[in-house]
């Protein structure tokens, strides 16, 4: 039996699990002003992903770095619904959501 696939894809769906609620509290904290560190990370994960030479674990670095890059955008989606009143604001920033 070929496991690969249910190993990736469990990788995958773990990754997205960890994302949403990171995203989330990154947002919380720091606000939009954080899509750089994602930026970074994305980077940083789809260099690791390239220079690996087991393909598995390149292929789980690569769905982390497009995970990192997919959330620069879901940070400002978040923000928006922090906007709308579906998150909770984060008192300390409230200048942020000011129009």
């Amino acid at each position: 039996m070929n496991y690969i696939g249910l190993i990736i894809g469990l990788a995958t769906f773990l990754t997205i699990g960890l994302f949403h609620p990171l995203v989330i509290k990154a947002e919380y904290h720091f606000g939009k002003r954080i899509w750089w560190a994602f930026l970074l990370a994305g980077l940083l994960f789809t260099i690791l992903s390239l220079i690996t030479s087991n393909n598995y674990a390149s292929i789980i670095l690569g769905v982390v770095a497009f995970s990192s890059f997919w959330s620069i955008g879901e940070v400002r989606a978040q923000h928006n619904r922090v906007k709308k009143g579906w998150f909770p604001m984060n008192p300390k920033r409230a200048k942020d959501y000011e129009e």
